[in-house]
């Protein structure tokens, strides 16, 4: 179960110190930062909402939008950028018309890429939720999406 933003709020003292430390235990919680949370996190912690910005912004591992239901994730490290990558991220995009780091308009896929997901052997790969899909090719996009419908 999720904690509130009163909550979490409630477990810190209101240093600037503490500034990553709560966005990260907000995100974890909420699962972004909503626009509300960084207005509240601004007045409890005394820190403009600008720099707050500027510093989640810094930090790949924030993010702005919720997830979808179906988070995908696309490798983009070396074996998976030399294999494809680029074009299954194209291919995913299209399919679902939305950019990488977006979430669909009914929250039920988003899109990001990283760094590996430790399947080198399997490139090109992507994450959806828990599950791994290997070799991909902009066939396999296709096939993915109409095996989630079901």
């Amino acid at each position: 179960m999720s904690k509130s933003l009163n909550e979490i709020l409630s477990t810190f003292n209101g240093n600037k110190s503490e500034l990553i430390p709560i966005l990260q235990d907000i995100q974890s919680n909420i699962g972004y930062l909503p626009e509300d949370a960084i207005i509240k996190v601004s007045k409890f912690t005394r820190v403009p909402e600008s720099e707050i910005y500027g510093v989640a912004t810094f930090y790949t591992q924030f993010r702005f939008l919720p997830v979808g239901k179906k988070h995908i994730m696309v490798c983009k490290g070396t074996a998976c950028h030399v294999k494809g990558a680029p074009q299954i991220i194209e291919g995913i995009e299209r399919h679902l018309d939305i950019k990488e780091g977006d979430v669909t308009f009914d929250l039920e896929y988003s899109l990001e890429s990283v760094g590996c997901l430790g399947c080198c052997a399997l490139a090109p790969c992507a994450m959806i939720n828990e599950e791994v899909e290997s070799n991909l090719t902009l066939k396999d996009v296709k096939k993915i999406f109409s095996r989630m419908k079901k």
